[in-house]
């Protein structure tokens, strides 16, 4: 299992920027990243969009997919984490890699679409591509929020190990 010393690490050793978008995890994932030394080298920044018309209006999510399927569902992960790339650009140059939390926390299913509690998307967004993962995770509140945090760091993880290992620039995005 990755932790967040190991992605700061391979994101220092890529070259690769990171900026967090979240929805239901509501900073902790960014937090988890900020607290390893030499963050600050890598990631830009996050953006907390918990209420859903703060994803379009920060995130750039189109608000008729939002109307439409609700905040939690891939092309809104992959749209959030391709969003955040952006608003977290420095000096004119966005984040190479964006990654997105959104989904239910419960204790109830969403209002909207009635996703059961522990439904979560993590959306992932780099130039090589963008994709979405569907997490089905069990527990409370806090477990929910907990387990979403780990899966995103694994999958950043996954992503600069892949990054490290490739030859090219290309990230098998699906």
């Amino acid at each position: 299992m990755t932790d967040a010393g190991e992605v700061i690490a391979a994101a220092r050793r890529s070259g690769q920027r990171i900026a967090v978008a979240e929805s239901l995890t509501g900073g902790w994932l960014c937090s988890a990243l900020v607290s390893v030394p030499g963050a600050s080298a890598v990631v830009l920044g996050g953006v907390v969009a918990y209420a859903t018309p703060l994803k379009a209006a920060l995130l750039g999510v189109d608000p008729e997919l939002l109307r439409l399927r609700g905040p939690v569902d891939s092309e809104v992960a992959q749209q959030m984490a391709r969003g955040v790339r952006s608003a977290c650009a420095v000096d004119g140059r966005p984040a190479e890699i964006g990654i997105a939390t959104t989904g239910v926390a419960g204790p109830d299913a969403d209002p909207q679409t009635g996703q059961p509690a522990g439904t979560v998307w993590l959306g992932v967004s780099s130039a090589a591509g963008e994709r979405a993962v569907r997490l089905r995770l069990d527990g409370d509140r806090g477990e929910i929020r907990e387990a979403a945090v780990r899966a995103g760091i694994e999958a950043l993880g996954t992503l600069l190990g892949e990054r490290d290992r490739a030859e090219n620039d290309a990230f098998p995005m699906t």
